[in-house]
């Protein structure tokens, strides 16, 4: 690799790969030593083409999620199943992974837009901006610069657009599956709103289990499904249809949360 060479977004790759080294190395013990993360479904990323690829996931913090799955894509390439153990992974990590985020958040200082400069696809949200209720329209540059990047490679989004449960799926995840036509992977993320602070960046709780599954690409009909139809299955794929509640009751999920209650698990694995 050419130590000039750039990706589609003028990002020198040389830099990209050495910022996910970094943060890589800082945050590998958030999910191995400090908590633990219990990996399912991880042989699907090996077989998975090199780009084309959307990643859509619930959300539970601003950045720790997305670091979780750096870490999880680029072990499992280099061979670990439902493992992060030994973050030598990252020495040759996959450079062509992005994830998309909200404009406003990547450009609130400077260590974020070093993470910014890792991956991140920045949209400007069309509902609220600065912690206010905004209406404006989609940019389509946004909607062009996702398309962008899955040609490159692979993508991450968090189609709910908030890390509060049980919100709607936006509409625009589903219109760029439509248009675009990449392999859906569904993940469902666990006790990372309980490990650290909402932003994914101060350790909340020590002991906790953070939950990663990956589950198999979801059938779409590009052609013939409508929008409503490919949010209602992205719901369902993500464990955040309305439904769920009917097995977890909200008033209990708000319990657990007032409460940040630790979840046991019995690893027996060594750092």
């Amino acid at each position: 690799m050419g130590i000039l060479k750039k990706n589609p977004f003028g990002h020198y790759l040389f830099i990209k790969k050495w910022l996910i080294r970094i943060f890589g190395v800082l945050s590998h013990r958030r999910y191995r030593g400090f908590n633990e993360l219990k990996i399912e479904g991880s042989e699907i990323i090996k077989n998975l083409p090199d780009n084309n690829v959307l990643f859509v996931s619930n959300h539970q913090t601003y950045f720790a999620d997305v670091t979780a799955m750096f870490h999880v894509f680029n072990a499992a390439l280099s061979g670990r199943v439902d493992s992060i153990k030994n973050v030598g992974y990252l020495w040759q990590p996959k450079l062509n992974i992005y994830y998309v985020a909200a404009k406003e958040t990547m450009n609130a200082g400077f260590l974020t837009r070093m993470m910014a400069y890792a991956g991140a696809v920045s949209v400007e949200r069309t509902w609220r901006e600065k912690g206010k209720e905004v209406q404006r329209e989609v940019n389509p540059d946004d909607h062009k610069n996702i398309g962008i990047a899955l040609k490159d490679g692979w993508v991450i989004t968090f189609p709910q657009g908030t890390t509060k449960p049980f919100k709607p799926i936006r509409k625009g995840t589903a219109h760029i599956i439509k248009q675009y036509k990449p392999v859906v992977i569904p993940i469902v993320i666990d006790g990372f709103r309980r490990s650290f602070d909402k932003k994914g960046l101060r350790i909340r709780k020590k002991g906790i289990l953070q939950s990663f599954q990956i589950k198999e690409p979801l059938v779409i009909d590009y052609e013939n499904e409508s929008v409503e139809e490919i949010v209602e299955k992205l719901e369902y794929a993500i464990e955040q249809h309305p439904s769920f509640l009917k097995v977890i009751p909200r008033e209990a999920l708000e319990v657990m949360e007032e409460l940040n209650k630790t979840r046991t698990w019995d690893y027996e694995g060594e750092y």
